[in-house]
């Protein structure tokens, strides 16, 4: 196998990773997707939930993903999100003229489905490799999708600018006693922020994800609670922060075991060199409030797939590994990032603020936004298409 010479090395197991060696085995191009062995097999009690904006929805549809993978997932069409103090914001699909704002999707089924397919796809060939030591292929471009704390991004020498917020989001499968009706809620507390997105598991349109982003402390203690305890809990703040919604939500109860994780801002400089390109978590970091971390890992994708289609057609003589190429991706990729990234760091800081003045402003400030239209149906659209 060390002989073998591929144009494409993806080296990585999640999502972003397989959704590349997909789209470029689809070009034609000859791929190895290089990760751990047995990291393809699919998770046991995934508890996560993605959600996915119109443009990876598109990725998905592409990738002949999408038409199975609707059924593992719920449709968002409307948002309410809360002020800790009488601020209000409202998105619906109706007012933005589209089907839907969002689909809630099971992160198990979206990478168990992607797996499949890599098993069927021409031109990928899986190479059990141990990430941050060299990689037993030879292939023009190297394309590292490992995650946030990849080794080979380091080997690479890029650098990776990282901040931590000293919160863990933690999440959760919660079946409701009143259907959902494709409403997803977020309340703004102060320091912490807490979602609740639409789901069909375990109970089919009277479910939610949970997304809580809390003190590491306090997700601990809530972690190590018995479930009926973290219930009453999440009730108790779901009721303090918004008493309307929580009786529209009804009773919540927990269905398998909450998870958490750190969470952190972060970028990496440069995202690309000669023969090699950064995608996803490995790239950049953002954190989970606005639920755009894997449309940025599958803009990514889209991104550069465009740009290896279109040099393939116009410039054949150059190399998918050549890094002016590379650099037509990093630039397309960077500014969406950047701007996420500064939006969801902006937001979580402003509401952390403890201050009465910065509270009425900033709630005084959501009522506003809520009433202005164009710039509501504006900041939807970016959201839409990241």
């Amino acid at each position: 196998m060390k002989s073998a010479v591929f144009d494409v090395c993806v080296s990585g197991s999640g999502a972003v990773a397989r959704a590349l060696a997909l789209a470029l085995s689809g070009q034609g191009w000859r791929v190895a997707l290089a990760c751990e062995p047995g990291s393809l097999a699919p998770r046991e009690h995934d508890i996560r939930t993605y959600a996915l904006n119109a443009r990876a929805i598109a990725v998905l549809e592409r990738l002949r993903i999408w038409p199975q993978l609707k059924q593992f997932a719920s449709p968002v069409h409307e948002m309410c999100v809360k002020g800790d103090k009488g601020g209000e914001l409202s998105f619906s699909a109706w007012q933005q003229c589209v089907s839907e704002l969002a689909w809630i999707v099971d992160a198990g089924a979206l990478e168990r489905l992607l797996g499949d397919a890599i098993r069927y796809a021409p031109h990928v060939t899986q190479i059990d490799a141990v990430e941050g030591e060299a990689l037993p292929v030879q292939a023009a471009l190297l394309a590292v999708c490992e995650g946030k704390h990849s080794r080979t991004r380091e080997a690479l020498g890029a650098s990776f600018s990282r901040r931590e917020y000293g919160h863990w989001g933690l999440a959760a499968r919660l079946k409701a006693s009143r259907p959902h009706a494709g409403v997803a809620r977020q309340w703004f507390r102060s320091p912490d922020v807490l979602a609740l997105l639409p789901f069909h598991d375990p109970e089919p349109g009277a479910s939610y994800g949970l997304v809580w982003s809390l003190p590491q402390e306090r997700a601990r203690q809530w972690l190590a609670e018995p479930a009926e305890v973290f219930e009453v809990g999440l009730m108790e703040a779901i009721r303090e922060s918004d008493p309307a919604g929580a009786a529209q939500v009804g009773q919540l109860r927990l269905h398998g075991t909450p998870a958490a994780w750190p969470l952190a801002v972060a970028q990496a400089s440069p995202w690309s060199g000669p023969g090699w390109v950064l995608l996803g978590d490995a790239a950049h970091q953002v954190h989970p409030l606005a639920g755009q971390g894997l449309n940025l890992g599958l803009a990514d994708v889209d991104t550069l797939a465009a740009v290896l289609r279109e040099a393939r057609e116009r410039e054949p003589w150059r190399s998918p590994g050549d890094e002016r190429l590379l650099r037509r991706y990093e630039r397309a990729r960077w500014m969406p990032t950047r701007a996420m990234a500064g939006l969801t760091d902006g937001l979580l800081h402003l509401f952390a603020q403890d201050q009465g003045v910065v509270r009425e402003l900033r709630n005084t400030g959501m009522g506003l936004l809520n009433q202005w239209s164009p710039l509501k149906r504006w900041l939807v659209g970016q959201a839409l298409d990241r």
